[in-house]
């Protein structure tokens, strides 16, 4: 009785000091920030509601738009499809703020089918294949990167990490709980092959 005990204790000790290591992994990796010249830049999805954007979702679309100004991106991909009850898809309101802000109509592409980070990419990388777009920017939260380029790479999308410099993440509360979030799914999925 005492042994399993021992051993169950352990275990424990063993998964927790995994969550620690990724969840230092994660915050590592979202100092990385690249502005590459692209093809493109990806913007993941972070919600609307009825057609206006989470203060989230508009940081990283302001990301996009000022890639695209400094020339460093020649098109830009918004994700994000309907929410609940919503008849306006993010990536729709994700577009209409762009053009509110300059840029042009030709160089603004979306996908209305997916909600999660891993559908956002799917939808990308077909988007990229059939415009003939070869290399990309991820856009997202800092924190949000390793799982997000990871999923990336799964799709075997080109692509390197410009996360968002102006987070709406801002106080402690919020970054951790982030952390953990990511860090959860992370560590969650992170051995199978597919994540």
């Amino acid at each position: 009785m005492k042994l399993n005990k021992k051993k169950y204790i352990i275990l424990l000790g063993i998964l927790l000091s995994y969550f620690v290591i990724n969840s230092v992994r994660i915050y590592n990796y979202s100092l990385e920030y690249y502005e590459n010249e692209s093809d493109v830049a990806i913007v993941l999805g972070a919600g609307t509601n009825d057609g206006k954007l989470s203060p989230v979702f508009k940081e990283r679309i302001n990301h996009s738009i000022l890639l695209y100004q400094k020339e460093v991106v020649d098109k830009i991909i918004f994700t994000g499809g309907f929410g609940k009850g919503q008849k306006q898809s993010d990536s729709q309101t994700a577009k209409n703020y762009a053009l509110g802000n300059g840029i042009p109509e030709n160089d603004i592409f979306i996908e209305e089918e997916s909600n999660y980070t891993i559908e956002n990419l799917k939808q990308s990388k077909q988007i990229m294949d059939s415009l003939g777009f070869t290399n990309a920017l991820l856009v997202s939260d800092p924190i949000h990167m390793k799982r997000a380029m990871k999923l990336a790479k799964y799709y075997e999308i080109d692509c390197r990490p410009s996360p968002t410099k102006t987070t709406m993440y801002k106080s402690a509360k919020t970054k951790v709980r982030q952390l953990l979030y990511e860090t959860f799914y992370f560590s969650l999925r992170e051995p199978i092959s597919v994540f």
